[in-house]
């Protein structure tokens, strides 16, 4: 009866999509990326950058938009640190993104360090408003930032299905050579979709800082980008699916701290921290057996050669 009372309350749903969407923002990030034939395990490291920015260029008195920009930009440069080092050196992606990982996060906690030397507490900011003028009242309790993710799904599944710059990053993602063959820039649109899709993940860390909390503390992207990694599997390299496999997590963890709230059952608060990433997992065999991946993923692409 419980859970029931939990799955009928509104605020659950609201819940689940406020958790869902930094989840949202990063999976079409990674599949931006991964369309075009490039891992970017950078994701988790470059969250962190970009919640950092976005929230440090509002605390220096930005507007909310201009910390997501900044955040944005931020995720870009990643990006087109990790391009550099993956499309035209053709380093390992595995070794690349990892790198970025670390370093992303290491200069965000750096940049922390010492801006506020002194501080025990983080200083805070006023974050984004929900939109209560939507008429939907699960839409209503959400920021605009949710919105934008919603709204990304259908357009970044426009462009890479009904676009000619969406068929030519998808080519370059299954057969870089036809795609040479064809006149096209294998570099310099592998280059543009990981740059993008770092955007992307950038602002999905701004979200945490600048919508869901209103400050920046060590740890909060807390593994986000690596689920997003393997959501992008779950979803077969296709937004919608993405979106689904976004919000099958987001559900997932929601309910589980519903269930802790409770305080109905006598099981150790480990098992409910553990049911996400356990179901997560367990859809993620079932589906992933059958998912069709971009052929090139992962294959270094060298101008000319055969």
């Amino acid at each position: 009866m419980e859970l029931l009372d939990i799955l009928t309350n509104p605020a659950f749903w609201s819940a689940v999509l406020r958790v869902g969407t930094p989840l949202i923002l990063g999976t079409l990030g990674v599949l931006l990326c991964e369309r075009a034939g490039v891992l970017n395990l950078g994701i988790e490291g470059i969250m962190v950058a970009g919640a950092f920015a976005g929230w440090l260029t509002v605390f220096m008195g930005g507007s909310l938009w201009l910390g997501v920009a900044a955040a944005a930009l931020v995720g870009g440069v990643f990006g087109l640190l990790h391009a550099g080092l993956t499309v035209a050196l053709a380093l390992s992606q595995h070794v690349a993104g990892l790198g970025i990982t670390m370093l992303a996060t290491a200069l965000s906690y750096f940049g922390y360090r010492v801006a506020f030397p002194k501080v025990s507490t983080p200083p805070t900011i006023t974050p984004f408003a929900e939109m209560a003028w939507l008429p939907l009242p699960v839409l209503s309790q959400q920021t605009p930032l949710t919105l934008l993710a919603l709204l990304l799904v259908p357009a970044i599944g426009w462009l890479l299905y009904r676009t000619p710059a969406g068929l030519a990053l998808r080519m370059v993602g299954e057969n870089p050579k036809a795609a040479e063959a064809q006149g096209l820039s294998v570099l310099g649109i592998r280059t543009a979709a990981v740059v993008a899709g770092s955007a992307l993940m950038g602002v999905a860390g701004a979200f945490l800082t600048l919508a869901a909390f209103n400050a920046f503390f060590f740890n909060m992207v807390n593994g986000r980008g690596w689920i997003c990694v393997a959501l992008v599997v779950f979803a077969s390299w296709r937004p919608g699916k993405a979106l689904l496999g976004a919000l099958l997590f987001a559900f997932f963890d929601a309910l589980q701290l519903r269930l802790q709230q409770s305080g109905a059952s006598a099981l150790p608060y480990q098992l409910y921290l553990m049911l996400p990433y356990v179901l997560s997992i367990l859809a993620l065999v079932v589906v992933a057996r059958r998912a069709a991946y971009p052929q090139a993923l992962m294959k270094p692409y060298r101008k000319g050669e055969r």
